[in-house]
């Protein structure tokens, strides 16, 4: 057998595309399903956790305290929130594209529509099912999501944007905006509990181990490299 008939293929990595091409990079239909039922599901996933009451992801915090203050639903406060992130991308100089504008709305109205359709159970076994569920279906929607390359959510944009131009860690930003949002939730009422530590613990190794199955190869662009490990409120 040749050397080049035994080499290892080589892993997809993500390709770092301006919005216009990401549209432009090939294989669209596919993208664009595997986009919106990412994002669907990852609203599903905020829902289950919700349902579960025994704590949630470090932005929901915020989104569920806010709420008890303002007469809307969680799911407007995803998308509220959403655009209010968007405005702080204008002085970070931050390009949404499609997946970014489609994230801040499609996520929320999943969100609500599920919430709308399942009852909260009362045992705790079964919120314990729900919240391991809601995270597990999260990693599978964020591997979805990232994974059709069509643009960062508007969360995570706000932290790579942030990170380029401070020159902080990537690390270093993303837990200064968690730990913030956090803090507000808190004050505001929000919900934190076991089930925000272990979605902070979980969430990436699971998107990291489905994100294989998803990244969809894009024809013509230099993405050849290994899969970076997803960051936990990557694709929000």
């Amino acid at each position: 057998m040749s050397i080049a008939a035994s080499a290892p293929r080589a892993a997809v990595q993500l390709a770092d595309l301006g919005p216009v091409a990401q549209l432009r990079a090939g294989r669209l239909p596919r993208r664009l399903v595997q986009l919106y039922a990412g994002l669907w599901l990852y609203g599903v996933s905020l829902a289950l956790m919700v349902l579960g009451d025994i704590g949630l992801a470090p932005w929901d915090v915020l989104h569920s305290g806010f709420i008890r203050h303002v007469p809307i639903t969680l799911g407007q406060a995803v998308v509220l929130f959403s655009f209010v992130v968007l405005v702080l991308w204008i002085p970070l100089r931050e390009k949404p594209g499609l997946g970014t504008i489609s994230n801040a709305i499609v996520v929320g109205l999943a969100a609500d529509a599920t919430l709308g359709m399942v009852d909260a159970p009362g045992n705790l076994a079964a919120r314990i099912a729900l919240m391991v569920g809601g995270i597990v279906l999260c990693g599978l929607a964020t591997a979805l999501y990232i994974g059709a390359q069509l643009g960062r959510g508007p969360r995570d944009g706000l932290m790579t944007g942030i990170v380029r131009r401070s020159g902080l860690s990537i690390r270093l930003v993303r837990t200064g905006i968690e730990i913030t949002v956090v803090l507000v939730g808190l004050v505001l009422g929000g919900t934190l509990g076991i089930g925000t530590v272990v979605y902070a613990l979980t969430i990436g190794p699971i998107a990291q181990w489905m994100m294989p199955w998803f990244l969809v190869e894009l024809p013509g662009t230099a993405q050849v490299g290994g899969i970076p490990e997803p960051d936990p409120e990557l694709g929000r």
